[in-house]
Formats: C-alpha cells, sequence, structure tokens
C-alpha cells in the first residue's frame, strides 16, 4: 500500500505505512497542548500546596470526599481501576468534580512537591490559586 504525503518541507514523499505517518503529527500536535495544560495544572497544584489545604492518599482522600469537605480531586493515570472506579462513585455522589491527571503516580507526587508517589489527591481549600476554575473549564 503506498500513498503520497506532504511532508514538512512541501516535498512529496512514499509513506508505505500512512497510519503511522499521519498520527506521528497528530501525536506531536496532542502532546504539546497536553503538555502546556500539564504545566499550568502543575504551577496551580504548587500554589495549592503552598496556601491551601489538601490531603494525599487513597484513605485520607476517601475521608474527606465522606465528610464533604472535598473540592476537587486529582487521579493519576496508573492509579488501579478499583481505586479509580471507586473513588469516581464516591465523588459522584458527593459532587465533586474529578480530574484525570495526565501523569503517572511519580509525576504526580512530583508536582506536589513531594519525594514520594501519590496516586490521589484531594484538594480541600485552593487557598491563592483558581486551579478549580482552569479544570472546570
Amino acid at each position: 500500500y503506498q500513498r503520497r504525503v506532504r511532508g514538512p518541507s512541501s516535498l512529496f514523499a512514499l509513506c508505505f505505512f500512512p497510519c503511522t505517518c499521519l498520527g506521528s503529527v497528530f501525536k506531536m500536535v496532542a502532546q504539546k497542548k497536553d503538555k502546556k495544560s500539564q504545566d499550568t495544572i502543575n504551577s496551580r497544584l504548587q500554589l495549592v500546596m503552598k496556601s491551601g489545604k489538601y490531603t494525599l492518599g487513597y484513605k485520607s482522600t476517601l475521608k474527606t470526599i465522606r465528610q464533604g469537605t472535598s473540592k476537587l480531586l486529582i487521579i493519576s493515570n496508573n492509579c488501579p481501576p478499583i481505586r479509580k472506579s471507586e473513588i469516581e462513585y464516591y465523588a459522584m455522589l458527593s459532587k465533586t468534580p474529578v480530574h484525570h491527571f495526565p501523569g503517572n503516580n511519580i509525576d504526580l507526587g512530583t508536582a506536589c512537591g513531594k519525594y514520594f508517589r501519590c496516586s490521589v489527591l484531594s484538594i480541600v481549600d485552593q487557598g491563592d490559586s483558581d486551579i478549580l476554575k482552569t479544570i472546570n473549564e
């Protein structure tokens, strides 16, 4: 299967696998957008860590959801599926917004300024940050 594809240098090239060639272009555009949104989330998270109130971890997050004090939940992308579904179910009952963090639990812990892994984060008070407005958009 051959197909002519127009490259970035305005030259035509033969492409034997059109899906992989065109798919990589779309992935690069999506990665740039994801990276920009991840940077804004990371900077807002740092502000929450300095000026707001939060809880890290599965057990304490469930406690804040049950008490109704949680304003926002952030879940890493490699959180176990059973935990993720349980947290999302509790959040649905308490009408708390859930944000799926694009990085893994190591990235989420680093974004919080901690030296350990964190798969779930509950924001109780956002402090000076506007993370709730940013994520709800």
